[in-house]
């Protein structure tokens, strides 16, 4: 395990109060029930052949990495809220940015936090290739995006912010 560190994890409020009720949810209902199912079953006898208290004994293991993995990333959490945005003329975190790609075939992607990422929904992670490439970028700009694929050029077309 890596002692550097964790660089800062910028979320939007909503984002954040989305891992905290996973937090909460885990902590205060899923596993105080699976505990309950445990003693239930290492009361029966044999915990060899005993599937509950195997299959509890490693669902406890899940949910004990994911409160772990929660617990780390609240703690690095940087809560930035996109609406409070001072600079609305340059993409920062929290914009909704419409972009061109050299075929003229438009593209419209909102900068998240990395825990909040949905690539359905045009939400992508901040330290996503493409968002890297949009930071700080004014309408007109055009940016390049290495991919696995090769570079893209795209230019910024326009960029928007929640209100607040």
């Amino acid at each position: 395990m890596s002692t550097a560190p964790e660089r800062a994890n910028y979320i939007s409020p909503a984002g954040y109060a989305a891992l905290k009720a996973e937090y909460d949810a885990l902590l205060g209902s899923e596993r105080p029930k699976l505990v309950d199912v445990i003693a239930w079953a290492a009361g029966n006898g044999d915990r060899s052949e005993n599937g509950d208290y195997i299959y509890g004994r490693k669902r406890l293991r899940e949910i004990d990495r994911r409160l772990g993995f929660l617990a780390r990333r609240m703690k690095a959490a940087r809560v930035i809220d996109p609406a409070r945005q001072p600079d609305r003329d340059r993409v920062w975190f929290g914009a909704t940015v419409t972009i061109a790609d050299e075929d003229d075939a438009t593209r419209t992607v909102t900068l998240v936090g990395d825990d909040e990422t949905d690539a359905a929904a045009g939400r992508i992670g901040w330290n996503a290739p493409i968002a890297r490439a949009l930071r700080g970028a004014a309408v007109g700009d055009l940016r390049t995006v290495h991919l696995p694929a090769g570079p893209r050029e795209y230019e910024v077309v326009a960029i928007a912010y929640p209100q607040a």
